[in-house]
C-alpha cells in the first residue's frame, strides 16, 4: 500500500503519522508477520567477512586518490562539510555511522524550509549517485567489519523503529553495500519490495547467492534506466504498517 503526500506532509507530518501507525499496528503486525530463520552457516559467520576484507583492502587503496578528487569536487560543489554522516543500523541491531559524500545543496523556499531533496541535488551530485561514487568511503565500513559487500541496505535508527520484528531481521546479517534482487526487476522497488528482499537475503545467504548477486550488481550498473533511477533522490520515506501488516510510505 501506498500513501502519497506533499512535501510538508512528509515533512511535517511524517512523525507523527509514523507514531500513531506504530502504536496501532505494528504489534498486530509482528503477530501475522511470518517467522524468520537467518541463514547460519559458516560463511554466514566466517566466509563472507574474510571475503570482505580481501577485496575491500586492496579497493579502498586503488580509490584512495579518487576519494580525496571527489572530495575537492564536493567541496567547491556543496561547500563544507563535504561529508554526509548519519547512524545506521548495522549487524544484530548495533549502531554505527555511515559516511558519504554530500551531493545536496541548502536550499530553501520562500518560508526559509528546505527544498525537496529531488530539488538539491547538484549536477555532479547526480553523476556522483548515477555511479555510485558517493558511496566509496563505505568500503572503509566494510573494512572495519560496519558494513559486508554484498547485503540489505543499512536504515537509519528511525526507520529501524518502524520496522516490523520480521523486517527488522534483515540485520541478521551484515548490512551491504547492494543488495539487488535475485531476478531482474522493471520497476523502482517499494518499500515492502525491497524490505521483503532484504529478508530473504538473511533467510538465503550463501556464496553461491552473493555470486549471483554480483552479476546482477553489474547488469544494473550497465543498465541505462538503472543508473538513472539512481541519481534520483530519494526512496519515498517508509511510515509504518497498516491494518493488514502492509507497509505504508510516501513518494
Amino acid at each position: 500500500m501506498e500513501t502519497k503526500g506533499n512535501n510538508s506532509l512528509i515533512s511535517n507530518e511524517e512523525g507523527r503519522v509514523a507514531q500513531w501507525l506504530r502504536d496501532a499496528n505494528l504489534k498486530h503486525t509482528n503477530e501475522i508477520s511470518q517467522p524468520v530463520r537467518a541463514k547460519d552457516t559458516f560463511y554466514t559467520r566466517h566466509g563472507k567477512r574474510i571475503l570482505d576484507i580481501f577485496i575491500s583492502l586492496p579497493l579502498f587503496i586503488i580509490l584512495l586518490p579518487f576519494n580525496i578528487v571527489f572530495g575537492l569536487c564536493t567541496f567547491f560543489d556543496v561547500g563544507r562539510p563535504i561529508f554526509y554522516q548519519q547512524t545506521r543500523v548495522g549487524k544484530d541491531g548495533k549502531y554505527f555511522t555511515l559516511v558519504k559524500f554530500r551531493n545536496m545543496n541548502n536550499r530553501t523556499d520562500a518560508d526559509g524550509k528546505l527544498l525537496p531533496p529531488s530539488e538539491r541535488v547538484t549536477k555532479f551530485g547526480k553523476i556522483m549517485r548515477k555511479l555510485s561514487l558517493d558511496e566509496l568511503l563505505n568500503f572503509w565500513s566494510v573494512l572495519k567489519g560496519d558494513m559486508s559487500l554484498i547485503g540489505p541496505r543499512p536504515q537509519p535508527v528511525f526507520i529501524y523503529e518502524r520496522m516490523s520484528d520480521r523486517h527488522k531481521m534483515a540485520t541478521a546479517v551484515r548490512p551491504g553495500l547492494e543488495c539487488p534482487t535475485l531476478h531482474r526487476v522493471d520497476h523502482p522497488l517499494s518499500w515492502e519490495e525491497r524490505l521483503d528482499n532484504y529478508v530473504w537475503y538473511a533467510e538465503n545467504c550463501s556464496l553461491w547467492v552473493d555470486i549471483r548477486l554480483c552479476f546482477r550488481i553489474a547488469a544494473v550498473a550497465l543498465d541505462r534506466k538503472s543508473t538513472a533511477q539512481r541519481s534520483g533522490a530519494t526512496q519515498g520515506g517508509f511510515l509504518g504498517y497498516d491494518e493488514d501488516g502492509n507497509v505504508i510510505y510516501t513518494r
